[in-house]
């Protein structure tokens, strides 16, 4: 099956989204499908406001038009809300085409956060964005009961997976401070909640693995943590191994790849008890998740490493990518044999 995938995240972006897209292409293409990318790589751009990193492409609209058009897609999937994902699902409205598209943000409350926009205006124009599609992906249970509270419909489950390969126990020396080691890794933005690691009073040391808009000025008000920047993914389990605790404040995550990465490592999870963390980790297990982070780090010293890798196990990108291929509306009735087959082989043998 030809699958386009149209995302105005993409690299240089390092973010879950763009790593969730980067491996699902990866395992559809293992599956025999031939999947294309439609990016702001082949736009002119200009730098979103407070976020210099991620591009928004100019005038789309043609350009995409023609790229669908030459592709000649079974299926299209938009997964963000962006000007791609706009002059997308306006093509696919046109003439008459199904789509499916993905929530993977709380971007509602990132808005809020950033520019003080009540929730009620944001959700009414995602409302206005995802009704049209034939169904709305979403990485947990809690955030399409959350979505369909919203208004929203057709809301479907597509988890998430780990590279067990590169993230695993290894050589615990890559950070060189006083123990216990805390690290965060992540975007340094006002809705990670940041700020809420780095006034902590713990014992041994803190580590920033990350960038963003805050990075400057949390540097300056924070000169005793560790900064390393944005690292790749080798680098990143290093330092998944050399730390004794994952430090995840965030309170707006939908998901956290981190939270699979650091546990494939071995490392615990200190985390507040809210969406995203009670999602991937439950209630106790790889991770502490206490209203007071303070607590939750100390508490996580005490977990196992080999009961933490053992438990991130359980997630495979192979997995979510096949959950994300039933949940794919073709539009050509080559294609949705295909996916029939696929989906359930001994049915579709039966009907032929």
């Amino acid at each position: 099956m030809k699958i386009m995938i149209v995302t105005d995240a993409w690299e240089p972006q390092v973010n879950g989204v763009v790593r969730t897209l980067t491996q699902t292409r990866a395992e559809l293409e293992k599956m025999g499908h031939t999947v294309d990318l439609l990016t702001p790589l082949e736009f002119r751009t200009l730098p979103c406001p407070t976020y210099p990193e991620i591009r928004l492409s100019l005038f789309p609209h043609t350009k995409v038009s023609q790229r669908l058009k030459a592709f000649q897609p079974d299926a299209i999937h938009i997964a963000t809300e962006g000007p791609l994902g706009l002059a997308a699902r306006k093509y696919c409205k046109r003439h008459k085409l199904p789509f499916t598209t993905a929530y993977h943000s709380r971007f509602p409350e990132y808005v809020q956060l950033r520019f003080g926009i009540p929730l009620p205006v944001s959700y009414a124009w995602f409302r206005h964005f995802h009704n049209a599609a034939a169904a709305v992906m979403a990485p947990t249970r809690v955030v399409i009961r959350d979505l369909e509270a919203r208004g929203i419909a057709n809301v479907a489950l597509w988890s998430r997976g780990v590279d067990l390969e590169t993230f695993k126990p290894g050589e615990r020396d890559r950070l060189q401070t006083r123990k216990p080691i805390f690290v965060y890794v992540g975007r340094v933005a006002v809705e990670k909640n940041i700020e809420a690691f780095l006034e902590l009073d713990l014992p041994g040391s803190k580590w920033v693995c990350g960038d963003g808009p805050a990075a400057a000025n949390l540097k300056a008000k924070y000169p005793d943590i560790n900064w390393l920047g944005v690292l790749n993914q080798q680098e990143l389990a290093r330092v998944y191994n050399a730390a004794d605790v994952f430090v995840f404040p965030s309170k707006t995550d939908t998901f956290g790849l981190v939270l699979l990465e650091a546990m494939a490592c071995g490392c615990p999870v200190a985390a507040y008890p809210v969406t995203g963390p009670i999602d991937v980790i439950g209630t106790d297990g790889p991770g502490a998740l206490k209203d007071d982070l303070h607590e939750a780090c100390l508490a996580a010293l005490e977990i196992d490493r080999a009961e933490v890798r053992r438990f991130a196990e359980r997630y495979s990108w192979a997995a979510a990518s096949r959950q994300f291929l039933s949940h794919l509306h073709p539009f050509t009735e080559n294609a949705r044999q295909e996916l029939a087959h696929f989906m359930h082989p001994a049915s579709a043998q039966n009907q032929t």
